[in-house]
Order: structure tokens, then sequence, then C-alpha cells
């Protein structure tokens, strides 16, 4: 959790109502026979994939509080968060930019964001969403699942340089409803997902896509995302030196948006198609980098790099469309690049690997 995060938690907590609504949503949006031409097999078994259907504009960090949204989505570990595009710009929860980060949603106005990696001595603290799916998946039969994260890092906190990136970021789905309410132990790791991302999840510019197919050996009726791995099967990128910047909190932040889960082979995104770059941000590759940066798009804008702890580490133009900047001899870690273009300011990340 945050830095005052169970502060902020503890005074509303009374105020919250933690059970989720839409009792008998499969009902409701469950596919009509009547229809010939719609296939039930082809719809997306999540509601609310994108976080998008809410009941009002709030600005907090914590569990979804009854009346915030976003519906039917809820906590099955400690206290995820939704972030949305309607609050004031810098707000503790709007997006872009945000107490945690600086991201646009993947696709429509919301997203939702969770810790991934955690490690305070014996205690491995990880935050879990949960859904119950439209309709409960039949055993024997493959479904194809995926959703877009992002690795947080930055933001308005008064420490942006505490977060690292992490592996195992995934789905698991269950039989049974597993609702946390507050004052609930910590589970252990379940150290298993049926669908999850092995590797290190270190982009802190594009959403990564998290996909993969399984065969249901039971009828599941709820998804959990998270980590659900132990720290020893996680493995971790930290965004700056753990010794160059006080205080050192070792968690990982990761976004989540457009959640899918189909019987369709083409119900979700699997990777076939190739994402269009978004007219608001350039192509800043590779990312990670390692010995140089090259940023498109950006031809006469002025910029600066800063590090993790906010100095400037490097201050020029971009000579063109396609420019390189050097960046073999700086510190490994992550860096923000800050740029004006056409008279509008912009952000963006990156991270300097090994």
């Amino acid at each position: 959790m945050l830095p005052g995060r169970y502060e902020q938690r503890t005074m509303t907590a009374n105020a919250m109502n933690l059970k989720r609504p839409g009792t008998g949503l499969g009902l409701v949006l469950g596919c009509l026979g009547f229809v010939a031409l719609l296939r039930c097999e082809a719809q997306n078994l999540v509601p609310n994939p994108g976080f998008e259907e809410t009941d009002s504009c709030w600005l907090g960090i914590g569990i979804f509080p009854q009346g915030a949204g976003p519906r039917y989505w809820y906590s099955a570990n400690v206290t995820p968060d939704l972030f949305m595009s309607c609050l004031p710009y810098g707000g503790i929860n709007s997006l872009p930019f945000n107490f945690l980060t600086f991201q646009y949603p993947h696709e429509g106005a919301n997203c939702a964001g969770l810790i991934t990696y955690h490690t305070d001595g014996s205690i491995e603290q990880r935050e879990w969403l949960m859904v119950p799916l439209l309709e409960p998946m039949l055993p024997g039969q493959t479904y194809y699942c995926s959703f877009r994260a992002n690795a947080a890092f930055g933001g308005t906190g008064p420490y942006p340089q505490i977060w690292l990136a992490n592996s195992h970021v995934g789905m698991l789905f269950t039989t049974y409803d597993r609702e946390w309410t507050w004052g609930d132990p910590y589970p252990s790791p379940l150290n298993t997902a049926h669908i999850h991302y092995p590797q290190i999840l270190a982009d802190t510019v594009g959403w990564t896509l998290v996909s993969g197919s399984f065969v249901a050996d039971s009828a599941y009726t709820y998804l959990m995302i998270g980590n659900f791995f132990s720290n020893a099967l996680t493995d971790t990128l930290h965004f700056a030196d753990p010794n160059s910047v006080f205080p050192w909190y070792p968690w990982g932040y990761t976004m989540i948006d457009a959640v899918c889960v189909s019987s369709n082979p083409e119900g979700c995104d699997l990777g076939q198609a190739v994402d269009g770059t978004s007219e608001m941000a350039p192509v800043v590759c590779p990312n990670p980098a390692v010995d140089r940066l090259v940023l498109v798009g950006r031809a006469h804008a002025e910029g600066r790099v800063l590090d993790a702890v906010g100095r400037s580490v490097w201050e020029g133009s971009v000579a063109n469309d396609r420019w390189e900047l050097e960046v073999g001899g700086w510190a490994r870690g992550g860096y923000v690049l800050q740029l004006v273009y056409k008279g509008r300011q912009e952000v963006y990340k990156f991270v300097l690997a090994e």
C-alpha cells in the first residue's frame, strides 16, 4: 500500500459498502437465444471489461465504494484502485496524471490499478481484482483470454522513485467468490494462474498485451486479476537504484485495462493485430532501453530528461522525426522525458535496463 494510504482508507472505511452490485447479471446480459445471428461463444464473458461503467466520478484511492464503481468489479484482496479521465488533471486517481503515474487508458476513459509486488519482512502483499463471469465456463471448452497492462512509474506522489516492475501479472479463474472485506488477513501466495505474463512487465509507456488460452477443467464462474505468485517466484526490475534514494519502498504497481474472456478465438485480442500509434503519443523505443532511446514523430520539440529523483540529466532539441539519444552511460533505472511540442507539454516514461 502507499504512504498514508491506510490512513485515508481508515477514515472512509465505515462509509464503504464492500458488497458488489449486479446480482442476476448473467440472466440479463447473457446470449439471447432468439437472436439467431448472435453466437453466445463470441461474447466477452467479462462485464464492464474496460471499467467504464460507473455511477459517479469519484476522487480517491482504495476499495471501490458503493456508488463509485466500476460496476461488477470488486476486491479479492486488499484495495485496488479506479482511475478516471473525468477528474481534474493531477488528481489522486485522475487520468492521465495521478498520484502513481502518467498514463492514458488503453481504451475508453477509465482503467484500474493494483499493487502486484510488495515486500516488508515476511509480508508479501498483493492486490487482486475480481469479477463474476456472465456465464459459467464449460469444462473441456477452450477459452481465449487477454488484458492490457502497464507498469506505473512517476506521478504526483512524494516518492515517485519507489516503484519497480515485476513479472507474473495474470488471470486466475475460480468456482468460488472470495470478496475481500476490511480486516481480512492477507492470503498465502497461490503460485498458479491460468494466464500470466512470465517476463518482467516493465513498459511504462505502452500497454502490454497479456494473452493466452486454456482448457477449462471446471465450471469457473469468477475471474481474478493480479500477481498470484510469491516473491521468491517473481522477478523484478527497479526503476531506480535503492541505494540512491530515500525512502525506498520495494513495491510494484500495475495498471489494468481491456479485460476479455471468450470461447471464440476471435473474441479477444490475442496479438495478431498491430496496434495503431496514438496521436497523443510518439513512439518511444525500445522500452526498456540499453544503449540508445529512439523518439519518433516529434521533430523540433524541446525536451529534457529527469531521473527517478527529479534531477535533470539531459536537455536539448529533437532534430528530426527519428531521433536517437545515447543513454549507454546513464545509470540504470527509470526516467521521465518531458517535451514541449507545438506549444503542448507532453510527458513520457522509459526504463534503462542492463
